[in-house]
């Protein structure tokens, strides 16, 4: 069994749900040599999460942005941290509920996801800037 870990820092994007699969996997050269295993993803960040979904029709990122925003709104009458801005609030709240991590199965050097899902940065703040995520890889 062998373990690997890697920083990837993804480029800045603006607020939405974005496709980043071929650019985490361009970014995972070593991950060609794990016949099976599992790779764990995690956002180092409290205001972006990631996700599976649908990779391949764009409006479903539409839709999901739209619905997240009607889950968590700016100025919401009861936030308390308003500090950093109108979008910081909902960004945490975006971010509990999807969450920080994912993790998908490796196989023949490959990210193991279905024909349809792919890998999503979710930036819930309207500029976030880079994001780091921690890959971790794990098998043989």
């Amino acid at each position: 069994m062998e373990w690997y870990q890697k920083e990837i820092v993804l480029v800045p994007r603006a607020r939405g749900f974005h496709l980043v699969t071929d650019e985490v996997v361009r970014a995972l050269p070593d991950l060609a040599r794990f016949k099976i295993g599992v790779a764990h993803f995690f956002i180092q960040h409290t205001s972006a999460s990631l996700c599976i979904n649908e990779n391949a029709d764009p409006s479903v990122r539409v839709d999901l942005e739209t619905s997240f925003n009607a889950l968590a709104p700016e100025d919401a009458p009861h936030y308390v941290h308003t500090v950093e801005g109108p979008d910081d609030m909902p960004a945490h709240v975006k971010a509990a509920l999807i969450g920080t991590s994912v993790t998908i199965p490796v196989t023949d050097g490959r990210l193991n996801l279905g024909t349809w899902q792919g890998l999503y940065l979710c930036e819930h703040r309207d500029r976030g800037g880079a994001r780091r995520v921690v890959v971790t890889i794990c098998g043989g």
